[in-house]
């Protein structure tokens, strides 16, 4: 499965497959069902894992895989085309066709289904259902007690209806459209309002969606609340913004922070105009990187002392306290030892 291209350009640890369908599955959405090129399986996936997509200009943007977890012949995935993204959206929606190959990253999960628990709540807003699709696929196949709202602007907005259609005759799924106005379709804080034991919530959505959701999760015991960002704009600065820089003030140059290599004793400044990955990778320390974003904890790493100012979307508030993103987030004191 691991090749590269005839070109040699793309990395080793992904994989060059094929679309084989392009299917309209909404306004602005596309899905796109990605193969291997002789028809070998492909490695398997958990529900709520993503692929990374590796682009020619060096960028890279994760997807998440929406199809049944069970089907090795194929992964599937449904791209929203955003006028005001990174340019990922359209650039999947203008130049991929049928037959062509493109360079992809195993599967990675950083949103899997907890096991076994008594209820799940699924919750999508938008193109945020593409991930909580696949959790349903699985819950419906391990006959467990779940959910999935999904939330709209209207029919034309809605993702997989047909695939959806027996899910919704079960009352598996339900459908919730607002007209473009929020607030006027599902009542997430009504939902949500009442934690029974045992019952976990999954949601993903846009920025405001994923504010409200998280605001009416405040009151859950930790551990029974599960989210994931896809927008790589909802995600924060890995540098200092130019608020933070104007309100330092003269002070701005003396801003910064030192992150020590705990098993070398290396100690470097990370300055206000990069991030702590950057530095790292600059002096040669071996660190992987994928969405520079926040969203994907591929450069999470264990820190041993310090304060991290975190900016991250991934980590859980118990992780929090022992790892840092290292793309996107900073130091509250002056140095950070990172166990590396």
């Amino acid at each position: 499965m691991e090749r590269l291209d005839d070109k040699g350009k793309y990395p080793k640890t992904g994989m060059i497959l094929q679309i084989r369908q392009i299917t309209f599955q909404a306004n602005n959405i596309n899905s796109y069902e990605l193969v291997d090129p002789e028809g070998a399986d492909l490695p398997p996936f958990t529900a709520g894992a993503h692929i990374d997509f590796n682009f020619r200009d060096g960028s890279v943007r994760q997807y998440s895989l929406c199809n049944d977890s069970r089907e090795r012949h194929r992964y599937v995935i449904a791209v929203l085309r955003e006028a005001a993204g990174r340019g990922g959206s359209q650039a999947l929606h203008d130049r991929l066709h049928v037959q062509r190959t493109v360079s992809v990253g195993r599967p990675r999960n950083n949103f899997a289904l907890v096991p076994d628990a008594k209820r799940y709540i699924l919750i999508a807003g938008g193109i945020g259902v593409t991930p909580l699709k696949a959790m349903a696929h699985e819950l419906e196949a391990k006959g467990a007690n779940y959910t999935l709202h999904y939330c709209s602007k209207d029919t034309t907005n809605t993702a997989f209806r047909d695939e959806f259609d027996a899910l919704v005759a079960k009352g598996r799924v339900v459908f919730h459209h607002d007209g473009g106005v929020p607030g006027n379709g599902l009542n997430i804080a009504g939902l949500l309002k009442e934690h029974e034991d045992g019952t976990h919530v999954y949601f993903c959505g846009p920025p405001g969606f994923m504010g409200a959701c998280k605001r009416a999760t405040e009151h859950w015991p930790v551990g029974s609340v599960h989210f994931e960002y896809f927008a790589a704009t909802a995600a924060p600065k890995s540098a200092m913004s130019g608020t933070e820089l104007a309100d330092a003030g003269e002070n701005a140059l003396g801003l910064g922070f030192q992150v020590k290599v705990a098993s070398t004793g290396a100690t470097y400044i990370v300055p206000n105009d990069k991030s702590i990955a950057d530095v790292l990778i600059e002096h040669g320390v071996a660190l992987e990187t994928s969405c520079k974003a926040g969203l994907c904890a591929t450069c999470k790493v264990k820190y041993l002392s310090g304060e991290v100012d975190h900016r991250d979307l991934v980590l859980s508030e118990a992780e929090k306290s022992e790892y840092v993103i290292t793309c996107v987030s900073r130091a509250k004191s002056a140095q950070l030892v990172l166990d590396l």
